[in-house]
């Protein structure tokens, strides 16, 4: 019987185009019309994790154990109740994959606002701001691609540098050819040595970019030295979490469980060998470093790694552009299936 994870994310990529109810504003409302959003693995873990981490809970569609699938990008205030948001101001942030969204805007810091309606006000803060934009710019697919993705990078190797790395010598990445995989390599870079695993179709390119200390495919985790180490899980695989655990055994210091790229083939950890493998949620570090730094720090040290990974991600990113909500959901069926090359950047357009 498939996974609830295989259900989850299966589902969707079955799915057609479903118009929804366009209910009037009330007051303090405003209504956002997407204009374009980034796809990527990250898409696909929020779909295989939406009922356990909460992802479905942000755009609830009015129908039990549904939801619409989170993604981030840019959309434009077309019709407001409320002075936080004026008529035709874009915003950058988290939206559902689909052409509108009613919010209730609140005014922050600056120009920025919060979603604050009822039914979000529990869920993480860094999912519910949404940051000003100016006008539409090609710049804006890199932004909507790497952005997310980066910050998610960053923070995993900040929290491992807040960790002293759990005494590792070596930190292994799995899915090093992802985009929040090979974020994580650069990241990490210099301070500790970093082994990225991919597949042998993108061995090359991930030895390419640079990032690595060393690349070795899924078919080479026993060549892993059995030194002190770190495993950063990107892909979910239980077949490779399981041998990386009993190759490494007590030098295996931390495992972490981060993305679901290998959503297909992902199973509840049990019985295995070394530590128990522990899921990193970004938004916790986040609110951690907000404590120790103060506000506003992290934001800016997360934009400053996106503007790094950025400048270098002409050389190897090609964006790929998708138009309407149908070409969409073929653009994350290749993504939910694997099959969607690492150089490409999916960005849809509405």
């Amino acid at each position: 019987m498939p996974n609830a994870v295989f259900t989850q994310v299966k589902s969707i990529t079955d799915q057609q185009v479903q118009p929804l109810p366009t209910p009037a504003l009330e007051p303090g409302q405003a209504r956002m019309a997407i204009q374009q959003f980034a796809l990527t693995a990250n898409n696909v873990t929020y779909a295989a994790t939406g009922f356990d981490i909460g992802y479905w809970k942000f755009f609830p569609t009015g129908q039990d154990g549904a939801g619409l699938v989170p993604v981030w990008g840019f959309a434009e205030v077309v019709e407001s109740q409320s002075d936080a948001a004026p008529l035709g101001q874009r915003y950058y942030g988290f939206w559902p994959m689909a052409e509108q969204v009613v919010i209730t805007p609140a005014a922050t810091s600056g120009k920025s606002i919060v979603d604050a309606s009822a039914h979000r006000k529990d869920l993480p803060a860094v999912y519910n701001h949404y940051i000003p934009a100016g006008a539409a710019s090609p710049k804006d697919a890199y932004q909507a691609l790497l952005q997310p993705l980066i910050a998610t990078s960053w923070l995993i190797a900040d929290w491992l540098g807040d960790n002293s790395t759990f005494g590792a010598e070596q930190v292994i990445i799995g899915s090093a050819s992802s985009k929040t995989g090979l974020g994580t390599c650069a990241f990490l870079k210099g301070s500790t040595k970093v082994i990225g695993l991919t597949s042998s179709g993108n061995v090359e390119f991930t030895k390419n970019l640079g990032y690595c200390d060393e690349v070795l495919t899924y078919d080479q985790i026993e060549d892993i030295p059995q030194a002190p180490s770190v495993y950063v899980d990107m892909a979910g695989n239980a077949a490779v979490k399981r041998r990386i655990h009993a190759h490494l055994g007590d030098t295996l210091k931390h495992s972490s469980a981060v993305g679901l790229s290998h959503w297909d083939q992902f199973e509840p950890p049990k019985d295995l060998a070394g530590p128990k493998p522990q899921f990193f949620f970004a938004p916790a570090q986040i609110a951690k470093r907000r404590e120790d730094w103060g506000p506003g720090a992290v934001e800016k040290k997360i934009a400053e790694a996106t503007q790094q990974i950025a400048m270098d991600a002409g050389r190897w990113l090609k964006i790929e552009e998708h138009n309407g909500l149908t070409a969409a959901m073929d653009a994350y069926a290749q993504l939910a299936n694997g099959k969607s090359d690492p150089s490409v950047g999916h960005v849809v357009n509405l």
